[in-house]
């Protein structure tokens, strides 16, 4: 009976849930089938789909029909495909057929996990879950887990927690205008967007190496001389696979300088940690057992459908002090014994996100993901080897992890503003196509293309077709220059 004739019922009824939601299903396995038969980066220009939408909600219901007629008509064209072999831009983040079952049933229980109460399973699975990722990143014991939505929001908490610790520490001594911060100036801009909104004044930018890693000597020297100023260093920011390169922060050195300065140390490892989980992998994160919070995204590279990041801290009761409020509508007689996860953060309500990661855990499993790991290294060596071995082309950094950063160079050619503009030309070019995604960054003034190898359904071929079309668009540029 639909709700047109059951005047009890206000939501679709069961047959069509399950008339629609078989039509929905098929689409998106469909959808994830044929991803590579559409145009990688949408190919629509600004303004295009508002046009096409009414100004107006609409008075009354419309058909499921004519709400997915849509969809196909007016909101595919505006979509650039994440899911696409093909997108190697910024860090690919894929969904996988388990994550998007796992999302489904965390919409379809719709549960608000702020407190144990409301959701008793959204609460200790995610306990679960985070343990579980913990031991396959081989972080110690000591390490409690939580989900926020993205590393933005984890180094958010982080920092928030390291000053709330050195309030502790200074008691009546403590000055927010004095308290100092550190983070290589290739570290993630969410850090800094963390730092304002925390309203820390005093930023240090720690210069990095050649290979983009954080000089460790000048961020002791730094710390020195705030403390010869007399500010107070406090926290440190280290990022295991940087934004720009995955370079990775020689943390076991930091750790000594925090350790000697008595300094909270956070380390950022959204996309780089979980390479961890690869056995011959595990040295990237070397150092992070003694850092005091850690975080990573399996949303990245783990399969995850956005958005989902998992943090680490040692003193969880420092997030509890920081941000617990508890108003009496939300006190239960079961408080003593349970955790309610909205004291650990900035927000009331929670998403059932750990749903997801359980479905993709258990359904790869480790030896799963890790094959799927490793693949991605592999390929992207692969790509870095053919970089090396081109005349025309140059590798720009480092690649411990599945990005490769390089360029094209012309001979004749050495202006620095004019080989940047030869690679903003091929880039444009190449993601004008609809075949491939690249992304950019610039390090020391040099305009860098990126090609990142992290999407569950990439493949040496799409690789190898990826680099096949840069090639062919590098000789197309180079007929129109000659």
């Amino acid at each position: 009976m639909s709700k047109e004739n059951n005047p009890t019922r206000f939501d679709m009824s069961p047959d069509e849930f399950k008339q629609f939601g078989h039509k929905l299903i098929d689409w998106i396995a469909n959808y994830m089938e044929n991803v590579e038969n559409y145009p990688v980066l949408s190919q629509i220009e600004p303004g295009e789909i508002k046009k096409q939408l009414p100004q107006s909600p609409p008075a009354q219901g419309e058909s499921f029909d004519d709400i997915f007629g849509d969809i196909e008509k007016i909101i595919l064209p505006g979509i650039t495909h994440w899911n696409h072999p093909k997108f190697m831009a910024y860090f690919n983040s894929t969904s996988s057929g388990p994550g998007i079952l796992g999302e489904l049933l965390s919409a379809a229980l719709n549960v608000n996990g702020m407190i144990w109460q409301t959701s008793p399973a959204a609460t200790e699975l995610e306990q679960v879950v985070l343990d579980w990722l913990r031991q396959m990143l081989n972080l110690p014991e000591k390490f409690w887990g939580i989900i926020y939505d993205t590393a933005s929001i984890s180094t958010l908490h982080a920092i928030a927690a390291a000053k709330t610790l050195t309030e502790e520490k200074l008691k009546d001594k403590f000055d927010l205008s004095r308290l100092s911060i550190y983070f290589s100036e290739h570290a993630h801009s969410s850090v800094e967007k963390a730092i304002r909104f925390i309203e820390i004044k005093n930023i240090r930018k720690i210069p990095v190496d050649e290979n983009f890693k954080m000089i460790p000597q000048k961020l002791n020297e730094a710390i020195e001389n705030d403390i010869s100023e007399g500010l107070i260093p406090f926290c440190v920011i280290a990022t295991v696979g940087t934004t720009s390169t995955t370079s990775i922060d020689p943390v076991k050195e930091i750790v000594k300088i925090c350790k000697d300065k008595n300094l909270w140390l956070h380390v950022d490892a959204a996309y780089g940690g979980t390479a961890a989980i690869v056995p011959e992998m595990r040295n990237v994160l070397e150092g992070c057992e003694s850092a005091d919070s850690f975080v990573v995204n399996p949303h990245k590279w783990m399969f995850t459908p956005i958005d989902l990041s998992a943090f680490y801290i040692t003193e969880p009761r420092l997030l509890k002090k920081t941000f617990s409020l508890v108003h009496e509508y939300l006190k239960t007689e079961k408080d003593s014994e349970v955790v309610n996860l909205m004291d650990y953060g900035i927000q009331l309500g929670r998403r059932f996100r750990a749903l997801k990661l359980w479905f993709v855990i258990r359904y790869f499993g480790k030896e799963g993901i890790i094959k799927i790991l490793r693949e991605h290294i592999r390929i992207s060596r692969k790509f870095a080897g053919f970089i090396e071995a081109h005349p025309d082309f140059e590798k720009m950094a480092p690649n411990p992890f599945s990005l490769v950063c390089f360029r094209a160079k012309i001979n004749g050619i050495t202006e620095t503003g004019k080989i940047n503009k030869l690679n903003e030309k091929l880039m444009k070019k190449v993601n004008k196509t609809g075949k491939a995604y690249l992304s950019h960054t610039k390090l020391n003034g040099n305009y860098v293309l990126r090609l990142a190898v992290s999407g569950i359904h990439t493949n040496e071929k799409d690789m190898l077709d990826t680099w096949e079309l840069i090639q062919k668009t590098l000789t197309e540029i180079k007929k129109e220059m000659y």
